[in-house]
């Protein structure tokens, strides 16, 4: 089985994004004869002198003709060796809640910068969200070096602004790719126009940057999704818990402790599809089997009785507010959905909004409207088996539900247990 990277794409607009996601698929043989007919066509009948391959991503017309790429594109490519899923994710101020909702499961974040225009807002905005997401690896593609006369000092000057910024974030991976989306130069094969580059072409790059170690192996969260009784007198007394693990490693014989309930048992055996394993980690989907009759439902928590996530149910956290008829303020209500478990809550405070372009932090704040991110604190009808978001994705994420009009309005990042 070959492993899946998930990469979220961002830039701001005409920053070349579609472009080299078109020149991704182009030159590795990803897309079909007759899409790449059509692109030719439309090249044509635009008068452009070269394929435009922006084309093979911009699908929606609409947005072609206005010259924006709206909402999140998922785009699946593969080569022999690794399996492709790129989000691609709009530019602009007003679409924040678009990246963040393209980024959220990301693995790596690719972010375009102009050579001629360097870091600008935009690109300082879309490392901030890159980094709030805890999205381990971060490659800058440093575009249009073909308009830059592939300068040396045009690429090392975007390097050093944007690693002055990046100092203030928290990114474990920083790559810098010199780039031509256009030309194709250091897309998928090395560029002979810049010889001073001595780095990986960008598909090199993300076919070998090393993911495996980015998931939490260590604390063991298995959220259960469905409790499964098939009622066949053949297997009549089956009973399994299926779910997708969030986190550690289980096996067949290690005991584990059940939430809320306290109860503790032993893993009997694991079952897939394809029959039972010895082990199983995220982000496998499994049915497991325990040796005793413990009484279980959807969104309890399975974990190691030494290795306990935090049971509260006050939590503070980082929103990301995505509607556009509502605003979040102290002492509303709402319906969250965190792993498998849901509850209401009510928003208890909200401590700061941030302005994600300066990151300063406006503590008098008294709501949250659309594309704007703050901390705020809220309290849980029952309890919610949480870790901080930096320790695993999984169990630190959770979204909130408008019960009147069942929008989801809000994601939101996990810092951790608030004061009561």
């Amino acid at each position: 089985m070959s492993e899946i990277l998930r990469f979220a794409t961002a830039g701001s607009v005409d920053d070349g994004k579609s472009t080299l996601i078109g020149r991704l698929l182009y030159d590795s043989k990803s897309i079909f004869e007759d899409q790449l007919e059509a692109v030719e066509k439309t090249s044509e009948k635009m008068g452009t002198e070269y394929v435009n391959l922006a084309l093979l991503t911009d699908g929606l017309r609409a947005e072609r003709e206005q010259g924006i790429t709206i909402d999140v594109a998922y785009r699946y490519f593969a080569t022999p060796k690794r399996k492709f899923i790129i989000a691609d994710t709009p530019g602009h101020i007003q679409y924040t809640r678009n990246m963040v909702t393209g980024a959220s499961t990301a693995d790596l974040a690719l972010i375009l910068v102009d050579a001629r225009n360097g870091v600008i807002e935009q690109s300082r905005r879309h490392s901030f969200i890159a980094s709030l997401l805890r999205i381990p690896h971060i490659v800058v593609c440093v575009n249009k070096m073909d308009l830059v006369d592939y300068d040396q000092d045009a690429f090392n000057k975007v390097k050093e602004e944007f690693r002055e910024f990046a100092m203030r974030l928290d990114v474990p991976d920083l790559s810098f790719i010199p780039v031509s989306a256009l030309k194709g130069d250091n897309v998928v094969d090395k560029s002979a126009n810049m010889p001073w580059y001595e780095g990986p072409s960008l598909l090199s790059h993300l076919e070998t940057v090393h993911t495996a170690s980015d998931r939490n192996m260590v604390d063991v969260r298995f959220p259960v999704q469905y409790v499964i009784r098939p009622m066949s007198d053949e297997h009549h007394d089956y009973r399994g818990y299926a779910g997708t693990v969030s986190g550690g490693v289980m096996k067949p014989g290690d005991d584990v402790v059940v939430l809320p309930s306290g109860f503790e048992s032993t893993i009997k055996s694991i079952d897939t599809f394809e029959g039972p394993i010895d082990e199983a980690f995220p982000p496998q989907a499994v049915t497991v089997r325990l040796e005793d009759e413990i009484d279980i439902s959807r969104g309890d928590m399975i974990c190691r009785p030494n290795n306990q996530p935090i049971v509260t149910q006050d939590v503070d956290a980082m929103v990301c507010w995505m509607d556009e008829t509502s605003s979040l303020s102290p002492r509303k209500k709402y319906a969250i959905k965190h792993t498998t478990r849901a509850a209401r809550i009510m928003v208890k405070d909200i401590n700061y909004r941030l302005d994600i372009n300066t990151l300063h932090r406006d503590e008098d704040a008294t709501e949250i409207t659309l594309n704007e991110i703050g901390r705020i604190s809220f309290r849980s009808t029952m309890p919610l088996f949480i870790d901080e978001y930096r320790r695993n994705r999984d169990t630190g994420s959770f979204v909130l539900i408008d019960e009147a009009t069942n929008a989801t309005v809000a994601a939101g990042m996990i810092l951790g247990e608030s004061a009561s």
